[in-house]
């Protein structure tokens, strides 16, 4: 049963192989990381690292039971109890619920381990199925999102409250 895991300095090689193994599928939805990204990979993952340690962000890969990873689901930009969600998991086993299930699972995290009250995520209007996504796990359409967030295609906010406002 893969397991939603914290980030940690040990993931580096298989975030790295789920990053190659899955760049033309993840680059057919949303922009593609470019070559740097995978050029300066070290560098980068350490800095995530490193924001994970500061607390302003919260990383998670969701990691199968022979160590491969099959998705990455992340918390950033804390502010005043609200953070930004974004996710991606492997093309075979997109489809299937997965991306749901843990978005769901870490919206239960985002509170009880980072005290967060409102998460926003922002998808682009071709890309159906994070929309669909967003939607089974309780997001609703806020606005329309900067096509400068969302490399350069028009989109949406989408919001959930994680818990009741007083």
């Amino acid at each position: 049963m893969p397991q939603l895991k914290r980030l940690h300095a040990a993931h580096a090689l298989e975030v790295l192989a789920f990053e190659l193994a899955n760049r033309a599928y993840f680059a057919a939805s949303v922009s593609d990381r470019g070559d740097d990204f995978y050029d300066r990979f070290t560098n980068r993952y350490n800095a995530l690292l490193a924001e994970q340690e500061a607390g302003t962000c919260a990383f998670y890969v969701l990691v199968a039971e022979d160590g491969t990873v099959l998705g990455r689901f992340n918390l950033y930009d804390f502010k005043d109890g609200t953070a930004e969600l974004g996710y991606r998991v492997a093309q075979h086993v997109a489809g299937r619920g997965v991306a749901t299930a843990n978005v769901r699972q870490l919206c239960r995290l985002a509170v009880t381990f980072h005290g967060l009250r409102i998460l926003r995520a922002a998808t682009a209007r071709d890309n159906v199925a994070s929309q669909k996504v967003l939607t089974k796990a309780g997001f609703i359409p806020v606005g329309p999102a900067d096509p400068a967030d969302l490399g350069g295609k028009p989109g949406t906010w989408y919001q959930r409250d994680l818990v009741p406002q007083r």
